[in-house]
């Protein structure tokens, strides 16, 4: 098992820093592994490896995106079936793409009103990629990305075959079947973890899956997978996101007690220290703050009530776009990890598609950075530890971009019904 990351190179952390495998070396690797007469099965809620933007084609980061797409059209000649589910269905790439492989199409508009954002992959039946990356070229050079690469683990990578499959089913679908096939149920689940051995460590895993009508027989849902995780923390818990936000947004705001409610019952009564990093990036809500701050005044005049919250500010390039966006999606404790693809805002787990993947480690092993939790929880400290992180101070709103004092503007002149005039991000943030 190997901990993958994407790290911009205008991100950098101390010398002593924790580093891993690439992204693209980690994925390269994947397909170095697939042999003649199987397959490769790939997941992705994007597909833009190869720049459609004439200016960012010259960039010499955009090559990797596409070196990654010319492997994987070169897949077919080499007797390798390459199979993709996607909800992008006018995506010239997969077009381009479907010529040599078999690309299935999933109208999430019509199954859940959502969007699929499962990212991974399953080589061989054999080996799996999970994590918050996207088939962008920007997952392989400018944004923050971490994963999970496991090889030689056919009952895991079976397990996720079978979320594949799924989406494999529902092509031309708008409804979704009352009863799944028993060909999709999960082989394993929060109350009969796989035990394995990693790296020479016992370790104990199951996979996660959104929204709840996608989940067949025994498939633990995304959100009681973190629960999972949430409840066996015995010291503290820390949270790498994208975007946090507990609400949902349809006809109007509503409060979605999710997971802000586990971390108030966790800070409250198991006094957990839990660490929160979020991203300040130009799609962050301006109500996140709020929320984040909530959590901190419970811990107020309370001894054993610890909340520390961070954000992780990108860089802003010369024509305005920002680099260096903290696109990890994962959670971990002293004895688990989850890795997931979904921001904490509640549409994503009430309509969207997602995956996730737990895995458990005992601590006390004596050698360092020996356990996958060990090496999870070293590169959330490498972060907020970093010069990239800013601090939440009392009365003091971040700006994370220009438009941002606009939405502020225009949040106190209206009611909160109806603050939600801006549409939904493909990322599902308000």
């Amino acid at each position: 098992v190997v901990l993958v990351e994407n790290i911009p190179e205008d991100v950098t952390f101390s010398e002593n820093g924790t580093a891993h495998l690439t992204l693209s070396a980690g994925l390269h690797s994947l397909l170095d592994l697939a042999v003649a007469g199987r397959s490769v099965e790939i997941v992705s809620p994007q597909w833009n490896l190869n720049s459609s933007d004439y200016e960012s084609s010259f960039l010499p980061s955009s090559s990797q995106g596409r070196a990654l797409l010319q492997r994987l059209r070169g897949l077919k000649k080499k007797g390798i079936n390459l199979k993709i589910a996607s909800g992008m269905i006018n995506s010239v790439e997969l077009k381009s793409l479907s010529r040599l492989s078999e690309v299935h199409y999933i109208n999430m508009t019509a199954l859940t009103k959502g969007f699929l954002h499962s990212s991974f992959w399953v080589v061989d039946r054999k080996h799996i990629y999970i994590g918050s990356a996207t088939m962008d070229w920007r997952s392989l050079s400018m944004m923050k990305e971490l994963g999970i690469i496991i090889y030689n683990c056919s009952c895991l990578a079976l397990d996720l075959h079978r979320v594949f499959n799924l989406y494999w089913q529902l092509q031309y679908k708008d409804f979704i079947p009352s009863i799944w096939s028993k060909r999709l149920s999960a082989l394993w689940n929060k109350d009969e973890n796989l035990p394995l051995l990693f790296n020479n460590t016992k370790a104990e895993v199951f996979l996660s899956s959104s929204p709840d009508v996608f989940c067949p027989k025994d498939r633990t849902r995304d959100l009681d997978a973190i629960s999972y995780v949430i409840q066996k923390a015995k010291r503290f818990i820390y949270i790498s996101i994208t975007d946090y936000l507990p609400l949902t947004n349809r006809n109007s705001h509503r409060y979605w007690s999710g997971i802000d409610g586990m971390l108030r019952e966790a800070l409250i009564l198991r006094n957990i220290k839990v660490r929160l990093l979020v991203s300040c990036w130009e799609q962050t809500h301006p109500l996140t703050f709020n929320f984040v701050w909530s959590l901190k005044t419970l811990c107020m005049e309370l001894p054993n009530c610890s909340l520390e919250a961070k954000f992780f500010s990108p860089r802003e390039q010369r024509d305005g776009t920002l680099q260096g966006i903290n696109h990890n999606r994962f959670i971990v404790t002293d004895s688990a990890v989850y890795i997931g693809n979904f921001d904490w805002v509640g549409n994503e787990f009430t309509f969207n598609a997602g995956a996730g993947m737990v895995i458990s480690q005992a601590e006390g092993v004596k050698e360092r950075n020996s356990t996958l939790v060990e090496q999870v929880r070293d590169a959330f400290e490498r972060d907020w530890y970093s010069r990239h992180t800013k601090s939440l101070q009392a009365n003091k709103i971040p700006v994370c971009n220009k438009h941002q004092l606009n939405q502020l503007a225009h949040l106190k002149i209206t009611q909160p019904t109806e603050s939600s005039g801006s549409q939904e991000s493909p990322n599902g943030s308000l």
